[in-house]
């Protein structure tokens, strides 16, 4: 991977890893609906300009329908289940949680696409599942909290999944970011009587907004655009490494920035998840067989 790409993907794992850390602050101030409402509403902003100068907005009229279903199911629906999270679990265990994503989306594509799962796939889905288990094991035995967040954060990932598979199945030949765009505006569409319902009666500190729009306009906005760059640039094989840096970073900005703390036992929970994606998803063979050259 050239090194201008490389660097790129190390910074898309850290915003996105970030991400995390900026629900963890302002879900308790805004609340769930209203801190999606200001974080798609700000993402379209951030997102709508750069469509418009690459002249994709034809993609959103002639894929409106599939890119509304998108709108509910990638965005609506995950952030706010992500938010409700965040409201119990550390920003590390969410990055962790959220690397189940390509599992979820392994499963539904071998039920929906009839995919094929090869022994090696199935082995990294029940590994991944046992790494889930036992950081539930670990919150919940120790009476911490109840079984509804860790609950929460795995629909969430399944609605990527299944997201994943209908952009496969009805969004072939559309511009990604477009699409991006599309579920961004639609989500927030979807979700304002909600989040007007819910509006916090008390304003959020400044604190909270900093870190809403940091969500918001870096954490999905940029990096949206960063990602579509790595997929154009190196391929989406590649790109879709950044799943492994994504928790590494969630769990970092905890540790230094939230005063968090992981248990062993998290650790090892991460390590499963991380070691059933790659089987799941192949990546374990990409690096085995192409590696990450420089370019030449």
């Amino acid at each position: 991977m050239p090194l201008k790409e490389g660097m790129a993907l190390v910074l898309l794992g850290a915003i996105w890893g970030a991400s995390f850390m900026f629900m963890r602050v302002a879900a308790p101030e805004f609340g769930i609906f209203a801190l999606v409402e200001v974080r798609t509403c700000l993402a379209t902003l951030v997102l709508l300009p750069v469509v418009l100068w690459r002249k994709e907005m034809a993609d959103m009229r002639r894929f409106f329908w599939p890119i509304f279903a998108i709108g509910a199911i990638n965005t609506a629906i995950p952030f706010a289940l992500f938010n409700f999270a965040s409201l119990h679990l550390e920003a590390g265990v969410n990055a962790i949680l959220n690397a189940t994503a390509p599992m979820f989306g392994a499963m539904v594509a071998f039920v929906w696409l009839h995919e094929r799962l090869s022994k090696l796939a199935v082995t990294g889905l029940g590994l991944g599942f046992v790494g889930v288990t036992i950081i539930s094991e670990q919150k919940i035995g120790g009476g911490e909290l109840s079984v509804l967040p860790i609950l929460a954060a795995c629909l969430a990932t399944c609605c990527y999944g299944i997201a994943a598979c209908m952009m496969k199945r009805f969004l072939t030949g559309a511009k990604p970011l477009a699409v991006a765009t599309g579920s961004q505006a639609v989500a927030s569409v979807l979700l304002l009587p909600l989040a007007l319902m819910h509006w916090p009666d008390t304003s959020p500190s400044p604190h909270a907004w900093t870190n809403a729009v940091a969500l918001a306009v870096a954490g999905t906005g940029i990096a949206y655009i960063l990602y579509f760059h790595l997929i154009a640039a190196v391929g989406p094989s590649k790109a879709i490494t950044v799943a492994y840096l994504v928790p590494l970073f969630g769990i970092v900005w905890g540790l230094v920035l939230l005063n968090e703390t992981v248990s062993g036992q998290t650790l090892v929970g991460g390590a499963c998840i991380m070691a059933g994606v790659g089987m799941t998803t192949g990546i374990t063979r990409l690096f085995s067989r192409r590696g990450f050259a420089p370019a030449k």
